[in-house]
């Protein structure tokens, strides 16, 4: 550890708390009750740097595909990842902040990958949550595959708006099986203020794809826009059109990225995944 690094956070002041227990039990659903508690504003949870209730930094560990990538990812093993989410700490300023992990020594390690002084204060999920709570959180987690994400909900709609020559369309796959697999799950927090769902239409949702693909190349001509819910978040399928002589590798990939990051940064979904299909080239 940089001690030196970790001695700036406590001479501004900052105190690391921590929420452990055992996967599964219902941790990340019950942070919204600490920060409110201790009015905490900053949190880390499986990869992700959330900041008054938005994802700010960092990638989820839910994304991986493999256990062990899940659990580099959510103790910040990748470099470029880990200095991701120091840089935006340092940009925020913050006397508070909330760990989440499986294990003390999980979130200690945390603390001192991102630079922050050590762990003041130690919360169980048995100190908050009943033997039934967690036990339901258990079966939510192993039969329904559910994980939750504390940020506010935020829902994708159906609707018929046809802002293409096609109708753009949700899919929401119901396979029956009786193996289930885990999905991100976003809840709403526990401000007693806020009542009522939020819901964003899949038009209104198409219509931000469409924003970022105009950002990104005026050349890229969006035919048609699919999005359909899966299994850890959303799937966004495009369809366009492009110019002849376009640079479709590394061109593509940088977009996939940025409609990723522009798209759970604005709202909060998860998104698993951007396809695109190139449908037709022509010349300019």
């Amino acid at each position: 550890m940089n001690l030196f690094k970790t001695f700036k956070w406590r001479l501004k002041g900052v105190k690391v708390y921590a929420l452990v227990g055992r996967s599964g039990t219902g941790k990340s659903f019950r942070a919204g009750l600490i920060s409110k508690k201790y009015q905490i504003d900053l949190m880390i949870d499986d990869g992700l740097l959330i900041h008054n209730e938005k994802i700010v930094a960092g990638k989820s560990a839910k994304k991986e595909d493999a256990y062990m990538g899940a659990i580099k990812t959510a103790l910040f093993d990748n470099p470029a990842h880990k200095q991701e989410v120091i840089t935006k700490l340092r940009s925020i300023k913050f006397k508070k902040i909330l760990l989440i992990g499986t294990s003390n020594k999980m979130v200690a390690k945390i603390a001192e990958r991102l630079e922050l002084p050590e762990i003041s204060t130690y919360i169980q999920i048995e100190d908050i949550a009943s033997k039934e709570e967690i036990e339901t959180a258990i079966k939510s987690r192993t039969k329904e595959g559910k994980h939750v994400i504390p940020v506010p909900s935020i829902e994708v709609k159906r609707d018929y708006s046809h802002i293409f020559y096609d109708s753009i369309k949700v899919f929401f796959s119901r396979k029956k099986s009786k193996r289930y697999v885990e999905k991100s799950v976003v809840r709403p927090t526990f401000n007693s203020k806020d009542k009522g769902a939020i819901s964003i239409s899949e038009a209104a949702l198409s219509q931000m794809v469409l924003h970022c693909v105009d950002e990104h190349s005026e050349s890229i001509k969006v035919k048609k826009i699919i999005v359909s819910q899966s299994q850890n978040g959303y799937t966004i399928s495009l369809f366009v059109n492009v110019s002849f002589g376009e640079q479709l590798s590394g061109n593509f990939h940088t977009l996939q990225k940025y409609i990723t990051e522009s798209i759970e940064r604005l709202t909060g979904l998860i998104i698993e995944s951007v396809d695109i299909t190139i449908d037709q080239v022509s010349h300019k």
